[in-house]
């Protein structure tokens, strides 16, 4: 297992998927599961320590709300965590955002935009690419085909802006 994600809730999934879909697309392993850093901190540490002991090399941990899951998880490891702060209402992931930004000294962890999962598996693949060949040709294609989205909806733009003339 290269990457290991923790949600803190199970309605973090809908953002996280989106995660877990591009690693695939990379061929990335990925184990996954749900604990509270508030209400189930034993299961936390538990999944960390296996993950450790599993050679995961990064943690991408996903919570909303009072977000210190990601803090949690960083404490248990010295491997890389990305924090995915949640939009998890009623303050639109702000609450989420700091929680997981201000980490105290020390103990980092990287931290993405507010709901920001297809970002934080692309950082995770990024790390790993380091060292990996084949990823670092996968993510050069990636961002190749990103290019050829945008030529080709600024193409369609064009076309649509132009009608508008005749």
């Amino acid at each position: 297992m290269e990457v290991a994600i923790i949600m803190g809730s199970d309605s973090d999934w809908g953002v996280m998927k989106k995660a877990v879909e591009l690693l695939n697309e990379f061929g990335v392993d990925v184990e996954l599961t749900v604990a509270s850093a508030h209400r189930t901190p034993e299961r936390v540490k538990e999944f960390v320590t296996s993950c450790n002991e599993k050679d995961a090399k990064i943690f991408i941990a996903a919570a909303g709300c009072a977000a210190h899951l990601a803090g949690v998880v960083a404490s248990y490891t010295t491997k890389p965590v990305i924090g995915v702060p949640i939009n998890a209402e009623p303050l639109k992931g702000w609450d989420s955002l700091l929680s997981t930004v201000q980490m105290p000294s020390g103990v980092p962890v990287a931290t993405m935009a507010i709901n920001g999962a297809k970002n934080a598996a692309l950082f995770a693949t990024e790390i790993l690419a380091l060292q990996d060949e084949k990823l670092q040709k996968k993510l050069a294609d990636y961002r190749a085909n990103m290019v050829k989205e945008v030529e080709s909806k600024a193409e369609y733009v064009k076309r649509a802006f132009a009608e508008t003339k005749k």
